[in-house]
């Protein structure tokens, strides 16, 4: 076991649990960087300002960096420090907080779901891009593109993925410009949520090709992370079947703490510091095991017990200070509404197998 085995091991936890206690923020030898696994470790890295999203030298990762995708990557808020990360956010953040929830409920009611595994990998994955693509403006049509282009795109951000992978990402980025301009230029689209990005983002930039990366760039984080966040909740019924299936909201919210889609992220130190009593120097890479963090007693009381309604609930898993997610509020609506249909259809869990995906840092089960 390792911090980023970790990431789709059947039960890291406990072993989580010993790294905490081994030190909050420790060398780790045979990966070459650092790893902050306690709460206060992983809070004090989000924090300081010399601890960026990506390493000075390298904005961009090489594989892609000649290609559309790199291209987008490079401009994605979630990417980038200073103006280039405040600018797309303002425009976009403020709209995805005022979503009304009976929209996102309307819009996940409207889809086809459909039993059996096949099923649940549709709802999971597909769904809530598709609700996203409704939300800014795009046709039902245009949506299903949408999810199935973001499919495609979101390889680019993993180092795993081999090279037919990688120029299918290019190509799904070329296409998914050609929709956001076309998008952009629809004198009758009555998006309220495109509308309120639109104005917010032409008050910081006239750079067109931002906006649109950063468009993409919301399809892409609501894909993934929102897919591991239904599995693993379908995950906690099917280990713990008295848990009350009818609270869906309380279950999600516990979810996203007690197993994380996400396990975990990186930054790069910019510039020699001390965080939580370890000295750092510039080109440094530190490791923050989130999920760790978030079953720290220090941060949350009885961690390592499920409770649907718990007091205080309190995680990483959507990230913290200038970098958390803008669509946390967004992304449990979608989880909870989408949860809600699949379980009005009476699936057979108790016949589902599941792996996790490969990934270096999310936690998102296949199911069969």
């Amino acid at each position: 076991m390792d911090p980023i085995i970790a990431a789709t091991h059947a039960d890291p936890y406990p072993y989580y649990a010993q790294l905490r206690a081994e030190g909050g923020l420790v060398f780790h030898q045979g990966l070459n960087l650092w790893v902050a696994s306690s709460a206060r470790a992983v809070a004090a890295v989000l924090a300081h300002s010399d601890c960026h999203v990506r390493p000075s030298h390298e904005p961009v990762p090489p594989l892609i960096a000649q290609g559309m995708a790199g291209k987008v990557f490079g401009q994605l808020m979630r990417m980038n420090e200073g103006e280039r990360q405040r600018c797309p956010r303002m425009a976009i953040e403020p709209g995805l907080t005022l979503i009304d929830v009976n929209e996102v409920k309307a819009l996940v009611g409207a889809r086809l779901i459909t039993p059996g595994a096949d099923g649940l990998y549709t709802a999971m994955f597909r769904g809530p891009v598709c609700v996203v693509a409704a939300l800014l403006g795009f046709s039902p049509a245009q949506g299903r593109a949408i999810s199935e282009l973001t499919a495609d795109f979101v390889a680019c951000l993993s180092p795993l993925s081999d090279q037919a992978q990688l120029r299918a990402a290019h190509a799904a980025t070329e296409q998914l410009k050609g929709y956001f301009i076309e998008l952009l230029d629809d004198s009758s689209n009555r998006s309220a949520l495109l509308a309120g990005i639109r104005q917010r983002f032409a008050a910081k930039s006239t750079d067109v090709e931002i906006l649109i990366a950063n468009l993409t760039g919301l399809c892409s984080q609501t894909y993934e992370a929102t897919a591991g966040l239904i599995g693993n909740a379908l995950l906690a019924l099917i280990r713990n079947p008295q848990l009350d299936a009818a609270q869906v909201d309380d279950l999600i919210a516990e979810v996203q703490r007690f197993d994380a889609s996400v396990q975990n992220t990186r930054r790069f130190v910019a510039a020699p510091c001390e965080i939580d009593g370890a000295s750092l120097n510039h080109g440094d890479v530190i490791l923050l095991l989130l999920a760790s963090a978030n079953r720290d007693p220090q941060l949350n009381d009885n961690p390592d017990t499920f409770l649907l309604e718990r007091p205080n609930r309190r995680s990483f898993t959507f990230g913290a200070g200038r970098h958390q997610c803008p669509g946390q509020v967004l992304a449990l609506h979608i989880a909870s509404a989408t949860l809600t249909e699949i379980l009005a259809r009476k699936p057979a869990l108790d016949r589902l197998t599941w792996h996790y995906r490969p990934s270096l840092n999310g936690r998102i089960p296949l199911f069969a």
